[in-house]
């Protein structure tokens, strides 16, 4: 194998498993750190320059940096890294002095954001400090778009999508709320200079069963529901509800009906537990609060008497897999299921909308009525048009939608100066040693034994009493502290200098995972299977150096790697050095 290029920042940034996975790439274990020393304002603003909503994503985010978290391949849990992001939220001081003020020059160029959720929220944070007028437009009265619309209260509190909406509004944004775009031709007609669409994915999926329009009065679509009891125009529902669908929707709309009046609330899903789209937390959530969750189902008809909903029959299906591992749902053949309701709520997936779009200016749609955009630039085929979060490549997750608004705003800025779109600015990234002795780093290198410290949440019967009664209470300074130091500093790497090597053998010696080894050269595959470890997991990148003086190279498996720093504290010479990395995702504007 070639030497490691470390000189790649992509090489250090993957081995960030946390931060790579993170659609916005938030610098994961650096405000762990902090959160760690108590330093929770440096902690937020670490979070606000990447991910923009610390406090509503530490508390509704889907999480993708989990997953991918390094703790969990040494145990069962990963470190609670999103439920960190809110205690940087909940205990930062006013930080409103470190927030970038409304540019006291404009740069002459108007930019329209055409819905007023993460997405364009996002686009007008990054353009705002550049000197650009950035008009929001939505239809409802304040900011947050489907996240204030869809996510429920006790979930996400008022408050703090009050506050950081506002945090953005408050740089300067023109602000049309209340005012709905019925067509964008009007909206090009004020001859901004770049147009913004973060319209979300607003419509429901229909369930087109018999017995649908008949029992149309109790059947509702989920997403829609949801906005009626956000915006206060539904306040209970009958006994007896049914829920369709397996996704976090779906999680929201029976919590929401359980403290609305919901005595028998039920979950019927057409997969199986496992496959659902809910995250597992969302679903433990409903588990706990006694609703039962069906899988393998089908509905096949509404019943109804008069108009009035009796029940739902479902069919019983199972999972079937073909040669290509493609799943079909097929019937079992069994007797149908009749499950008696007064009210069904459908939570079977979004789609986008975009009727207000006239089909004659230009911007190409596919044959799924999706824009046609430069993945890379977001841009549509009508040039000064952009689209970002659900409304450019379809419905994901708020972070997602973040990530989007910043390579998004990025295009819309080099547009309006003129610029290639495709000469994009790279992130930055900084590689800085942490030693502060022979034997001491500026880190915390000891690694806790201690497993995920459950978050705490509020006594279930106050939690059902009342839709604005936070859930999850959060973890308090003693417990966030705890569960920082499960941080294994995958940003910590440790770097090698092979020119300092006289082959001791000790680091390989003392490292717990027997993750270094020192043998010969050879191809990927082989050198994987020589290792004193194997190092099995190919998605993860083996660390090679260049040729030591008895002709062998030290080979590292970062998949496994604690990053203890004990190789380096061990090794006569330094050959091993414990460097920090950092990587500040690219922002609008950061190229001048």
């Amino acid at each position: 194998m070639n030497p490691t290029d470390i000189r790649n920042p992509d090489y250090f940034h993957k081995v960030v498993d946390c931060q790579w996975a993170c659609p916005a790439h938030t610098p994961v274990p650096e405000y762990i750190r902090l959160i760690a020393a108590g330093r929770y304002d440096d902690a937020y603003m670490i979070n606000w320059d990447a991910n923009v909503f610390p406090g509503i994503l530490g508390r509704v985010c889907d999480r993708p940096c989990e997953p991918a978290c390094r703790r969990s391949r040494v145990e069962a849990e990963p470190v609670a890294i999103c439920r960190l992001k809110r205690v940087a939220a909940d205990y930062k001081s006013d930080i409103k002095a470190r927030l970038p003020q409304p540019a006291s020059t404009k740069n002459g160029k108007r930019v329209a954001c055409i819905g007023g959720g993460p997405a364009s929220l996002t686009v007008a944070r990054d353009l705002l400090p550049l000197g650009y007028e950035v008009v929001v437009y939505d239809g409802a009265s304040k900011a947050g778009g489907m996240v204030r619309s869809q996510i429920p209260k006790f979930r996400l509190p008022e408050s703090v999508l009050d506050e950081e909406t506002d945090y953005i509004l408050e740089m300067g944004a023109t602000r049309r709320f209340d005012t709905w775009v019925n067509s964008l031709k009007d909206i090009l007609a004020e001859n901004y200079d770049a147009v913004f669409v973060g319209t979300g994915a607003p419509r429901g999926r229909e369930a087109d069963v018999p017995g649908r329009k008949e029992a149309g009065a109790h059947i509702h679509i989920g997403i829609d529901w949801l906005a009626n009891v956000a915006f206060g125009h539904i306040d209970k529902i009958a006994f007896r509800v049914i829920v369709l669908g397996g996704g976090n929707t779906a999680m929201d709309c029976c919590r929401t009906a359980k403290r609305l009046g919901g005595t028998d609330v039920k979950v019927v899903v057409r997969s199986g537990f496992d496959e659902m789209k809910a995250s597992p937390w969302e679903r433990e959530d409903a588990l706990h609060e006694g609703i039962e969750i069906h899988n393998f189902l089908v509905p096949k008809e509404f019943k109804h008497t008069d108009g009035k909903l009796t029940g739902v029959l479902f069919e019983k299906v199972k999972a079937e897999y073909d040669a290509k591992g493609r799943r079909n749902l097929v019937p079992t053949g069994e007797p149908d299921v009749l499950m008696e309701c007064d009210a069904v709520l459908v939570a079977i997936g979004q789609e986008n909308a975009f009727p207000w779009i006239e089909r004659d200016l230009g911007i190409e749609f596919d044959k799924w009525d999706m824009p046609v955009l430069d993945p890379a630039t977001l841009q549509s085929s009508l040039p000064r048009v952009f689209f970002g979060g659900d409304a450019a490549l379809g419905p994901k997750n708020i972070i997602t939608a973040v990530a989007q608004a910043h390579e998004a705003a990025i295009s819309v800025d080099l547009f309006c100066q003129g610029k290639d779109l495709k000469q994009r600015p790279a992130p930055r990234t900084n590689l800085a040693s942490q030693k502060m002795g022979i034997h001491e780093w500026s880190y915390g290198n000891n690694v806790t034994l201690d497993h995920r410290h459950k978050v705490p949440t509020l006594d279930l019967q106050k939690s059902l009493a009342n839709l604005r009664n936070e859930f999850e209470l959060g973890y308090d300074a003693k417990l966030a502290f705890a569960e920082a130091e499960r941080c294994l500093n995958c940003d910590v790497q440790t770097v090698f200098t092979s020119k300092l090597c006289i082959e001791c053998d000790a680091c390989a010696d003392i490292c717990p995972m027997d993750c270094i080894t020192f043998t010969q050269n050879g191809e990927e595959a082989d050198l994987r299977s020589r290792l004193k470890a194997p190092a099995t997991n190919v998605e993860q990148a083996i660390y090679v150096s260049d040729g030591l003086q008895t002709g062998r190279v030290a080979v590292k498996d970062e998949d496994v790697c604690l990053h203890c720093g004990l190789c380096a504290e061990r090794c006569p010479t330094g050959a091993w050095d414990m460097q920090k990395f950092f990587l500040e995702n690219s922002h609008a504007g950061q190229q001048s």
